[in-house]
């Protein structure tokens, strides 16, 4: 039987805003509701961002904290990955503030690159220091690759020994500046992997379903939600991350393959 999949939820992201869909949580609160939403629809991971009340993106501690708290008072069973990409502009220190207790899994950005019309900076000393926070935290990193070059950094990180197994590798496809989302890119990148390990793909905007169904019967994992993409289908704006996770979910039982529940993903992401 193949391997179960996991379905990651980002329920927020820094970039998109209630102009841009209604259903944009901006609040711990609405955040929280958010996940706990995403979990009940089949997502095994949710994957965090925090906003200030105005909708400004935030890595202040005490917000991941308070969303964190409301999951589980919630009683779902999600795994908690936090990301350190924060926003274009802030400082590592500020990105690294998402790392808190309660946390299961943070993110590596694996470079710098150009993110739409702005630079998203990520420099190898960056990473060094981001992976070895993670390291002390005792966090599973997920390496989020956004272009080929970056897989060759991922090989640096791994023979300077400051990545190890347990991590997990995304593959984030579509952003202005990254590469393009399409069957040939994801192939490649999936033969450039340097070794076994669990990866994924989230595709952006319209490309977000497509590039489900392309990476079920491949083997690999799945990311949605409107981080990434606002809609449900072409000019019907999505009601909420939950029923991206929804349709994700559908898709992957068409692939013949079972959405992992947040125990088999754990166990399958070396999470304990």
């Amino acid at each position: 039987m193949a391997e179960k999949t996991i379905v990651t939820a980002a329920v927020v992201g820094a970039e998109v805003t209630r102009a841009q869909n209604p259903a944009v949580p901006y609040t711990p609160q609405e955040i929280a509701r958010a996940a706990v939403d995403a979990g009940r629809a089949g997502a095994a991971v949710v994957h965090l961002h925090a906003r200030w009340p105005d909708g400004r993106p935030s890595q202040a501690p005490e917000h991941f904290r308070e969303i964190i708290d409301r999951v589980r008072s919630a009683g779902s069973e999600v795994v908690i990955q936090c990301s350190t990409g924060g926003a274009v502009g802030m400082s590592l220190d500020e990105r690294l503030g998402s790392l808190v207790d309660g946390a299961e899994m943070g993110t590596l950005n694996m470079g710098t690159m150009n993110f739409g019309d702005e630079v998203f900076v990520n420099t190898r000393p960056d990473l060094v220091k981001v992976a070895g926070r993670l390291r002390e935290r005792r966090l599973v990193p997920e390496c989020e690759v956004y272009d080929a070059g970056m897989l060759d950094t991922l090989r640096w990180l791994l023979e300077k020994g400051h990545l190890a197994q347990p991590y997990h590798v995304q593959f984030v496809l579509g952003v202005p500046g990254g590469m393009a989302a399409s069957e040939r890119n994801l192939r490649f990148l999936v033969e450039g992997l340097p070794e076994a390990v669990h990866w994924s793909v989230a595709g952006v905007g319209r490309f977000q379903l497509p590039m489900v169904e392309l990476a079920a019967p491949m083997g690999g994992h799945v990311r949605v939600g409107l981080e990434d993409n606002l809609y449900a289908a072409k000019g019907v704006l999505a009601k909420g991350s939950d029923e991206l996770v929804s349709l994700a979910v559908e898709r992957v039982g068409r692939a013949g393959r079972e959405p992992a529940t947040p125990a088999e993903a754990r166990a399958l992401l070396g999470i304990t």
